[in-house]
């Protein structure tokens, strides 16, 4: 029998800690993104007699069904999972909640969460020689994980009032909206997502000039537009246009006829585009919420997403207008792409390498959309970006160093407008050097401000001492 041990400490108290294992959203969050897990079926508790059945990656990419069942629950302090179904040969793994008064000088409560987990592998003592130390090495990066964004998720939920919110979620199904789902559920908020067909929990929102109803919301973040990572045809450029400019326009005037009756959301998060400060336009120049307009397709189509909120900022509403960065998750969007190549040693820097790219992690954006939702004195456009912005080279060469592989085959810049046209030259081969002023003015607890930090967290690359 193989016994595991991970103790985290955090700054609430044992019964908030023991709520956020309780509530929807929780697994969604403890799931990592480089070994991403389906959710077959869940009883949505975790009292005794809960099934929960997954589909996770296996050992060789080979797709493995695990399916659980919770016992040994006491309100508050403790749960267990037992596999019932599974690759192991036996699996329970432990969460005790408790109290911790081991810091005299701590200001508040504290509580202790400690996981272990006792399993055995199939085909005794083979399948120890053959996977054991591989087992442990996927546990230590996973519990890092669920630890980290344990940790963080609380650090934000602590910003919230003491009345649990109504959020409106438009985009709910994309790479940012389903962590963000998932973390407000965590904080114990109702989530309603605004989606193009019928759906659980859902409200329909199919003709773009007409939002649906919102008079019980508190709170909208509208994530939903067209893809912009594609070749740019002028329909292309019209339904990126218009998927932005049509349904932002429509849901900030629903907003404003609401409040003109003393109901509806009393904020409005809109997301945008650090792509609203141009292309090649600030070569090496720090730039803020305070710099304006840039020039190309990508500025002009932020722009009139932006200024799609006017009815409701009119209206007195409180509008957050978020300048999204590069996100990096391996699930998608520019890493995503990246990851075949580099794996393989392919890759490199694009171009002559220089041109700067303003990321940040999955994490931080969902918080940070989060944080804009929560603080009321955030208005108008916030850079939601690291502070350590990096140079396309530094990019390269960061991610090969994380992937142990050579990255030093450039992609030429004449293939990629020729694949990609004007979309190659606005994005990939150009870029800002972009500062999150008024997330840090307003201490935006950021968990990743180092690109290494941020890839080895998110790729499950995290150098850490094996358990003791």
């Amino acid at each position: 029998m193989n016994r595991f041990e991970k103790h985290l400490t955090v700054p609430v108290s044992a019964s908030e800690l023991f709520n956020w294992h309780e509530r929807e959203g929780a697994l969604e969050r403890l799931c990592p993104p480089w070994d991403p897990v389906t959710l077959l079926h869940s009883d949505g508790h975790i009292r005794d007699g809960a099934h929960v059945k997954l589909r996770a990656k296996g050992p060789l990419g080979i797709p493995v069904t695990l399916e659980v069942v919770h016992e040994a629950y006491r309100e508050g302090e403790h749960f267990q999972d037992r596999q019932v179904k599974g690759p192991f040969r036996s699996w329970v793994h432990s969460h005790l909640i408790q109290a911790d008064q081991s810091d005299p000088q701590a200001e508040g409560p504290t509580a202790r969460l400690s996981d272990s987990i006792d399993y055995q592998l199939p085909l005794g003592i083979l399948g120890e020689l053959g996977g054991g130390k591989m087992i442990r090495q996927r546990l230590t990066q996973l519990f890092h994980y669920r630890h980290s964004t344990l940790a963080h998720d609380l650090s934000l939920h602590a910003h919230a009032q003491d009345k649990p919110l109504h959020f409106a979620i438009s985009g709910s199904s994309g790479l940012i909206g389903q962590p963000l789902c998932a973390l407000l559920k965590t904080g114990g908020h109702r989530v309603t997502r605004l989606t193009r067909s019928p759906a659980p929990d859902a409200r329909v929102w199919s003709n773009p000039d007409q939002a649906p109803p919102l008079d019980d919301v508190d709170v909208v973040i509208h994530l939903a537009g067209e893809g912009v990572a594609q070749r740019w045809t002028q329909a292309t450029k019209q339904k990126i246009m218009e998927s932005r400019s049509m349904r932002t326009a429509a849901l900030a005037r629903e907003l404003a006829r609401l409040k003109s009756e003393g109901r509806g959301p009393h904020t409005l998060i809109s997301a945008s585009g650090i792509g609203y400060y141009g292309h090649c336009s600030h070569d090496g120049e720090w730039i803020d919420e305070e710099h304006g307009l840039g020039d190309g397709f990508l500025a002009s189509v932020c722009e009139a997403w932006e200024k799609a909120c006017e009815p409701a900022r009119q209206a007195g509403i409180r509008v957050v207008n978020c300048r999204i960065g590069i996100v990096l998750t391996p699930q998608g969007g520019a890493l995503g792409k990246l990851l075949t190549p580099f794996s393989l040693g392919a890759g490199g820097p694009v171009g002559h390498g220089r041109q700067w790219m303003s990321w940040i992690s999955l994490h931080d954006v969902v918080g940070a959309l989060y944080f804009c939702a929560l603080k009321q004195e955030l208005v108008g456009p916030i850079n939601l970006v690291a502070p350590d912005p990096v140079t396309n080279k530094e990019f390269a060469k960061t991610l090969g160093t994380v992937l142990k592989r050579p990255a030093i085959l450039p992609a030429p810049a004449l293939a990629l407008k020729l694949i990609f046209g004007e979309m190659a030259k606005e994005t990939i081969l150009s870029g800002q050097r972009v500062k999150p002023s008024l997330l840090l003015r307003h201490h935006y607890p950021f968990l990743h401000t180092s690109l290494e930090h941020a890839l080895r967290f998110t790729l499950g690359k995290v150098q850490l001492n094996q358990p003791s």
